[in-house]
């Protein structure tokens, strides 16, 4: 049960590993035409009927309680099902198997339980983020931990460099996870997930971003900024609001920037350029802009913008 392309990472290792993948769920076609006609496919959809699971199925119910989808599903008699970036599950699905549901969360849990964790991860600045296996229950992220795989996140790495690791590390947990639940006749030890937190720890959730909180902060250290824009790098993209010489206003995407030891001379938010360069202030030092886009423009270098345009 997957949707987006991280999921097809997961798919791609059970198929290519010969495990028997019986059914495969996923979200129904979305319009995605100006004139909404054309409908396209999910990835995990287009890889499946492209690698042999066939369009009767590939099951793509509105509602996971549709009475018609449950007795589907519970046609195929699965003895598990794997969870990867879908949606939230009733009982009646979960808990349908002999050996249950287990969901690959690309976070350490507890830490950062919600939709987007790889750029919460990103965005807070952490250093290692992982791979997490848990059984699902009634609540969102909360079941017993099955296995977990730690991933390194690099100084310069963005949320794209860190999903394309975590895709990969996923799908070596998910099989590892299956190995043990099979090898164990559905009885394998794991963790309720307060075992793996001391006391005092701080919990950072991971909710969906929004375009309202993409916008850029910049009366803060010059680190969260940098952090901020590598975790919404290449989508959906930090932003924020370009004041031009002429009076008018553009929404400018950041995707890329370098921390500088320039201490900040100016207001935060104030736009400072030099020889081809872009600088912004922040509350202790500058941040260097070095890949951006204006509203209706291609993405392009800070230098190119300098270029043509006068702030």
């Amino acid at each position: 049960m997957g949707t987006p392309e991280f999921a097809v990472g997961t798919l791609q290792a059970l198929i290519e590993g010969g495990y028997n993948v019986v059914a495969v769920v996923t979200q129904p076609d979305k319009a995605v035409a100006r004139h909404h006609s054309e409908l396209q496919p999910p990835e995990v959809k287009k890889y499946a009927l492209a690698h042999g699971i066939s369009a009767d199925d590939i099951l793509q119910p509105e509602k996971m309680k549709d009475p018609d989808f449950v007795e589907r599903l519970r046609s195929y008699h699965a003895d598990l099902q794997v969870v990867v970036a879908f949606r939230m599950l009733p009982e009646v699905v979960w808990a349908m198997p002999r050996f249950g549901t287990f969901n690959v969360h690309a976070a350490l849990l507890p830490q950062y339980r919600g939709a987007a964790p790889i750029n919460w991860a990103v965005i807070n600045g952490e250093k290692v983020t992982g791979v997490t296996t848990f059984f699902l229950d009634k609540d969102i992220d909360t079941g017993r931990i099955i296995m977990q795989e730690p991933f390194e996140i690099k100084d310069d790495y963005n949320v794209e460099d860190v999903y394309n690791g975590l895709m990969t590390l996923g799908a070596e947990v998910a099989l590892k996870t299956i190995d043990k639940i099979a090898e164990g006749n559905g009885q394998v030890e794991s963790l309720p997930q307060s075992e793996l937190t001391a006391p005092g720890t701080q919990l950072f959730a991971a909710p969906k971003i929004f375009k309202e909180t993409s916008e850029i902060n910049w009366q803060q250290p010059a680190k969260r900024v940098y952090d901020f824009v590598r975790g919404l790098s290449p989508y959906p993209g930090a932003w924020t609001t370009l004041a031009m010489t002429d009076g008018k206003k553009t929404v400018m995407k950041v995707y890329k920037t370098a921390k500088t030891n320039r201490p900040a001379t100016a207001p935060a938010g104030t736009v400072v350029t030099e020889k081809g360069q872009l600088f912004m202030m922040a509350e202790d030092f500058q941040v260097e802009l070095l890949e951006i886009q204006l509203t209706g423009k291609k993405r392009m270098t800070a230098r190119d913008f300098l270029n043509g345009h006068r702030l």
